[in-house]
Formats: structure tokens, sequence, C-alpha cells
């Protein structure tokens, strides 16, 4: 049974290595851990596809090529396509509601907010799939909390659009292993 594994993130180059797009840089390492094909625009689902093998589990490897908030559409016409049920789909994301150095897997859960995964539950009409969430919250983000919805709001942007310092970039490739172990997992 193939899986489609759909790594969140923004495409546009100032967006690389922000918190918003760890989904992205878990799939450039699970790229490279599986040597798969390098990823290439498909135009008819607006993403960066590389298609490999986990083990003997066939996968699909997609980077959107939309905003985070439309992953939905891309992940709908991806499923359709390849007539692949929403539990054989995995999201992996940011999560603001995990600690940093964190990760959880979950399936059958609400958004928790995410823009993204919001996106995705619409699209496929239910929240059935799998999620990969890698914590990114730090202690600045329960101030925010206590703030008005509109400061809270401004910071929380501004915080996930934000790039990873370099130690913390270090911090989260130095869990892709773990988070990689727990995908054989779900496989």
């Amino acid at each position: 049974m193939t899986k489609l594994i759909i790594g969140l993130g923004n495409p546009d180059q100032e967006y690389q290595n922000t918190r918003h797009n760890v989904g992205f840089m878990f799939l450039d390492y699970l790229a490279k851990k599986i040597d798969a094909n390098d990823f290439a625009e498909d135009k008819k689902s607006n993403a960066l596809i590389s298609k490999s093998k986990i083990e003997k589990t066939p996968v699909i490897l997609v980077k959107p090529l939309c905003f985070v908030n439309k992953s939905g559409e891309v992940v709908s016409k991806l499923a359709k396509f390849y007539k692949i049920k929403p539990a054989d789909i995995i999201v992996v994301q940011d999560d603001l509601d995990i600690e940093f150095g964190s990760f959880k897997n979950s399936f059958e859960k609400n958004s928790g907010g995410h823009k993204g995964v919001e996106s995705i539950i619409k699209a496929l009409k239910t929240n059935k799939f799998y999620r990969l969430r890698i914590g990114t919250s730090i202690r600045a983000l329960e101030k925010a909390r206590e703030q008005s919805n509109k400061k809270r709001d401004v910071f929380v942007m501004d915080f996930v659009l934000a790039k990873f310092s370099p130690k913390e970039q270090d911090a989260v490739k130095k869990m892709f292993p773990d988070i990689y172990e727990r995908l054989l997992q779900i496989l």
C-alpha cells in the first residue's frame, strides 16, 4: 500500500529553515536517507514530488508549492490521483504545542490551530490521517498566549516564520533519526 508523506512548509526561498518549514526539512533528510529520486515539480498537483520505497513500502514524498494554509488542495489532488486513503497519509508539521526538541505522532486529532492541518482536514473531509508533529515551542510563546488575541497572533506568525538559529537547526537535525524511526512504526 503506497503511503503519501507530506512535509508542510512555505515554498519561497525566504522561508527556508524557518520553524514553519520543518516539514520540508525532514522530507529533505528522509529523501537522502532512503536514497530517493530528486524532487521534481508536478504542475498538476502544484508540488515537488519524489517517489521511492521505505523498506518495502512504496512512498510518495510531497512538498507543496503553495503556502502552508493551502496545503489541503495539494493533498486532496494527490490522494485522488494516486487513490490513497486518508489513513495512508502522513503529514509532517511544526507544532507550537510541543516543546522544542520533542515530537509526537498522532492519528485522528483536530488541527490544534495549525492552518495547514486545518486545510488538509477540510479538503479530505476527515482527520483520519497520521501526523508527525515536530515541537517548536519556547518559553516566549507561553507569555504571548497571555496577551490579547491580536498581539498573540502577530507574535505567533512572526515566530513560526522566523529562521532557526544555527544551534536550533543542529538540534532539529539531531531529532530526525528518531523521527524516522517513529515513521517506520507508522508505515
